[in-house]
């Protein structure tokens, strides 16, 4: 017998982790293209400034994205709007400093369209992309190293089920 679910909420994707640098420095990772590069897109029509629309592009999978981005509050949080599968989500940042070179990132993506199973499953997927880009950036950050994660996930020649 098949369990009928039901919502009560929208579900949103919340992705957090420590990264063991100061607040000034994982904010500017991700306002700055030069550095979110190292970790997440490879390519980026310019800094992050509220009001301004940028494009972020994975050249690995030919995929360029706008984005809008809608506040930047420095060293505290930034708020942006994107398409997530056709339809447009908000992410937000917020980073917490813990002490004098820790910072606490905390990234919710909401806002996914669609019908119950779509949106639950646009949320998952989403929460596992923004935790690649945490990872990412704590390796860059804190150890010097580029994992590439996000440019592995989806290797040419995997066939996706």
């Amino acid at each position: 017998m098949k369990t009928q679910l039901y919502l009560t909420k929208p579900p949103a994707a919340k992705a957090e982790m420590l990264i063991r640098r100061t607040v000034t420095e994982v904010f500017e990772s991700f306002i700055n293209p030069e550095i979110t590069t190292k970790f997440w897109f490879t390519k980026s029509s310019g800094r992050l400034e509220a009001g301004k629309q940028v494009t972020w592009t994975w050249e690995m999978y030919n995929f360029p994205s706008p984005v809008k981005i809608l506040e930047v509050e420095e060293n505290k949080r930034i708020l942006i709007e994107w398409p997530y599968n056709g339809a447009p989500t908000l992410v937000e940042w917020v980073f917490t400093p813990l002490g004098d070179d820790t910072t606490y990132v905390s990234i919710t993506n909401s806002g996914f369209q669609g019908d119950g199973d779509k949106v639950v499953g646009d949320a998952l997927g989403s929460n596992g992309g923004f935790t690649w880009v945490l990872a990412g950036l704590k390796a860059y950050l804190e150890h010097g190293i580029e994992l590439n994660l996000v440019a592995d996930a989806f290797p040419k020649g995997l066939r996706i089920h």
